[in-house]
């Protein structure tokens, strides 16, 4: 008699809707499998992301039916697919956003593998990191890097390599002045980094006054409300916040020539522009969408050089739809991260 498939815990999105509507249950699935060329993993420990928000919301439409969210995804390595080489069991990885490419189309053969039309996600197009195992196509797990903790490593692997490609969109010199709009779990790193990497004054404009004390503790050369003026023009902005009414603030607080970069996967409608106001001078709005593998292996040799400062609350796996709620409801400092051993 054949033993049963082992079981795991794992919460899935079974009707997308707002969060006071439970669009969420912890359920008992078949632990996966992994396919040849994929690693089967114990979660650690996941983060908990905007965009799991986004899907549990409905604000991204559905991919998968029943999807498991998350993915920022700190695991262990417990099954090595027959064609996997790079991996052995007892590793510690990272599971980020990019699951797979084609590898063969225009954009992934010039390096811009985030315009894939045929990319997937985790926690979107595939079970993600709201539950006790997970799989990742070996290609697309990450190294880690040391001196932090789990906690501290997971909301490096989507919440600090997208604010990294943001930054790295804006083009910002380094001593240049930037703008973020928004400081929850990924501007707080992104800050870090622009003073450390670029010599940057970093001004965060954020509604949230205990985000103002965490911008204050970590360096920013001024703090205010979303809807202030910085106290100088900004060679460069980023907007976090899924605040559509944030962009033309934000390009009016830019100097000549300035970059807006807007972070999120999804954002709120634009108001309408006005050209001699908002985008005159040359400046420039520019939208980002996902990672390359590249970024992710760049930033996180930045976050193993400059040891950034990574502020987290705990939450249970079984308390999920909790932190989304926290979430949605701007009560979370910093970046909320699941305890997938419970």
């Amino acid at each position: 008699m054949n033993a049963p498939a082992p079981r795991m815990r794992a919460w899935t999105v079974r009707r997308p809707g707002p969060m006071v509507g439970n669009p969420m249950t912890l359920v008992d699935l078949p632990r996966p499998v992994q396919r040849a060329d994929e690693l089967l993993v114990r979660v650690l420990v996941c983060g908990v992301c905007r965009t799991d928000l986004h899907v549990a919301e409905g604000d991204l439409p559905v991919h998968r039916s029943d999807v498991v969210p998350g993915h920022e995804i700190v695991a262990e390595v417990v099954g090595v697919g027959a064609a996997v080489t790079a991996f052995d069991t007892g590793d510690k990885v990272g599971v980020a956003w990019l699951r797979r490419t084609c590898g063969t189309c225009r954009y992934c053969r010039r390096g811009a593998e985030n315009l894939c039309a045929a990319s997937e996600y985790t926690g979107w197009d595939a079970n993600g990191g709201y539950a006790q195992y997970a799989t990742v196509p070996a290609d697309y797990a990450y190294r880690l890097p040391g001196g932090y903790t789990d906690d501290e490593l997971a909301p490096l692997l989507c919440a600090g390599i997208i604010g990294f490609r943001a930054l790295r969109r804006t083009g910002l010199s380094s001593g240049g002045t930037l703008g973020l709009y928004g400081f929850g779990g990924s501007a707080h790193l992104t800050a870090q980094l622009a003073i450390a990497e670029y010599g940057a004054s970093v001004h965060v404009l954020t509604r949230s006054a205990a985000a103002r004390d965490l911008a204050r503790s970590l360096g920013a050369a001024s703090v205010g409300d979303a809807n202030d003026m910085p106290p100088e023009p900004l060679d460069a902005a980023i907007i976090f916040a899924p605040a559509g009414h944030l962009v033309p603030v934000a390009l009016q607080a830019l100097d000549r020539g300035g970059v807006l970069a807007i972070a999120g996967i999804h954002l709120s409608d634009i108001p309408v522009l006005n050209y001699e106001r908002d985008v005159f001078y040359e400046r420039e709005i520019r939208s980002v969408t996902a990672n390359t593998r590249a970024d992710g292996n760049d930033f996180l040799r930045l976050a193993g050089r400059h040891r950034l400062a990574v502020t987290t609350t705990p939450y249970s796996l079984s308390s999920a739809a909790s932190a989304l709620t926290d979430l949605a409801a701007g009560r979370v400092d910093g970046a909320a991260v699941l305890q997938c051993e419970d």
